[in-house]
């Protein structure tokens, strides 16, 4: 495999592995709200049993196999990877950190938790190896209708976690936090990332990240992340 190419793949899977890390960090200070997806999620959770990580896997599933419908060609295997192993280390991370009951520690564990999945965001955006399902969901909106991207994923996060709400999902500021301010984040971690990734690399033309993977522009990847 080409050196630049393990490099990129390296960037997108730890970067899958820390924003599982602030999601499951957010999940245990659940008592300020969660994200919408994991809204969603954990109401699943709740009804129907199995894992927290298993239901965004399936979440995910059924999103890319109606996204597959719609485009009619299927996702490239980064689209994938997200599906499976997002799930795969929320669920691990679930399990290896503790639960918190106290006010202080509840907010401290989300607020870090947050940071980590902002963090995250940019190093698995960074090396442009493939959409997410929810995000290639919300990009079929924004090229089929026309919508801007920050009115079709806030539309699509509202009704997600009012489903999850529904189903009994922890909703509370720290939703509207996540849902109105990550992008902002993201924004700073983004650009981090990719110039941490292009220095690991030994080069200076971002260009280089898109390359050998079909890929959506840089314009179009930057407006995208600054709506997560």
């Amino acid at each position: 495999m080409n050196r630049i190419l393990r490099w990129r793949w390296t960037f997108f899977l730890t970067g899958l592995m820390i924003c599982a890390l602030g999601i499951s960090m957010t999940i245990k200070g659940q008592r300020f709200g969660i994200g919408p997806w994991d809204v969603f999620h954990v109401g699943l959770y709740k009804n129907f049993g199995l894992t927290i990580g298993t239901w965004s896997i399936i979440a995910g599933l059924l999103i890319v196999l109606c996204t597959a419908l719609v485009l009619k060609e299927w996702p490239k295997l980064g689209t994938w990877l997200n599906m499976v192993l997002l799930g795969f280390f929320i669920d691990i991370f679930n399990w290896l950190i503790p639960n918190v009951e106290s006010f202080s520690a509840q907010l401290i564990i989300f607020i870090v938790g947050i940071i980590i999945l902002s963090f995250g965001i940019g190093v698995y955006v960074s090396p442009n190896m493939g959409a997410g399902p929810r995000d290639s969901l919300m990009l079929i909106f924004v090229e089929k209708f026309g919508i801007s991207i920050k009115t079709v994923r806030t539309t699509i996060e509202v009704v997600v976690a009012i489903l999850g709400w529904l189903l009994g999902g922890p909703v509370g500021i720290g939703t509207v936090f996540i849902a109105l301010f990550i992008g902002q984040f993201v924004h700073y971690s983004l650009p981090l990332s990719r110039k941490l990734l292009l220095k690991v690399i030994g080069e200076e033309d971002d260009s280089i990240l898109y390359n050998f993977i079909p890929a959506k522009s840089p314009k179009l990847i930057s407006e995208e992340a600054n709506t997560k």
